[in-house]
């Protein structure tokens, strides 16, 4: 474990510190400080961001450091933005925001350096910023859909949460309403994950010669979206009908992607052209 003594490592903890104490503020049932709470922890990695990305000089998306301080910043505009849409207004949302924060932070704030690296020839391409932002908010997203189908693997067929204007509120089991919020974030987050892999093959030309190298990151982001086809396949044919298996699929593709994010690069079982990523 190792302490960052950066300006954005400071403000990394200074984040962690907030989440934390918003989730004692979750426990006690004040859910109403959250949004201010969130906020402020956006606006606080929103700094530590940008001022990354002066003293490095590119987009702050390099090192693992970098990504998952990036990680951490997208959540909460991402939260903002994901719960306008119809059936995912869920105040409880605030709280897995608050966890899932905590959670991204912790490898950037105790695990990986945040040393600066020079950033390698292959990256200095006009497509880096948009490939790798384009992925890391497939995985926000998808982070999100595995949050909320977690909570319907462990939920209790009860009558939950629900959107405005739904008749006969007492008839329906709340378990559908996680199920479906957990759609719905992956129906945002697969076409993000589709034009991330499309990117990434057009500048594999550019920087390897091919539109495809067999490199076990290209195999392991394949398998990721074949997953999610999978899981869409599944739930497009059997609906609502199983819906413990529906949130199991989400939740298998969600560890598909924490293989690719994580095992992938740093696993020498892995070895290929994307291991750079430090």
């Amino acid at each position: 474990m190792t302490i960052h003594y950066s300006i954005e490592g400071n403000l990394i903890y200074v984040a962690m510190i907030m989440l934390a104490a918003g989730l004692v503020l979750s426990l006690l049932r004040k859910i109403k400080w959250l949004p201010a709470v969130v906020f402020g922890a956006f606006v606080i990695l929103l700094a530590g961001w940008i001022r990354r990305w002066i003293v490095v000089g590119h987009l702050p998306m390099q090192t693992m450091f970098e990504i998952f301080l990036t990680l951490a910043m997208v959540l909460f505009p991402i939260g903002a933005i994901s719960r306008r849409l119809p059936g995912i207004r869920n105040p409880m949302d605030y709280v897995g925001d608050v966890i899932i924060g905590l959670i991204i932070l912790f490898p950037a704030g105790f695990v990986f350096s945040d040393r600066m690296q020079v950033l390698p020839p292959v990256l200095q391409s006009p497509l880096f910023g948009p490939h790798v932002l384009t992925y890391l908010l497939a995985y926000v997203l998808m982070a999100k859909a595995a949050m909320y189908a977690t909570a319907g693997l462990i939920q209790k067929k009860s009558v939950g949460w629900q959107p405005p204007r739904q008749p006969q509120a007492d008839e329906v089991d709340g378990r559908m309403y996680v199920e479906q919020s957990a759609y719905l974030l992956a129906c945002l987050g697969f076409p993000l994950m589709c034009l991330g892999l499309m990117l990434g093959s057009v500048w594999g030309v550019f920087a390897w010669g091919d539109w495809w190298n067999w490199d076990p990151k290209e195999l392991w982001s394949l398998a990721c979206v074949l997953m999610y086809a999978f899981y869409f396949h599944w739930r497009g044919y059997f609906g609502q009908k199983f819906l413990r298996a529906n949130c199991l699929l989400v939740i298998l593709g969600f560890v598909f992607i924490l293989i690719t994010l994580l095992w992938v690069n740093f696993s020498h079982f892995f070895p290929g052209l994307h291991n750079y990523v430090g």
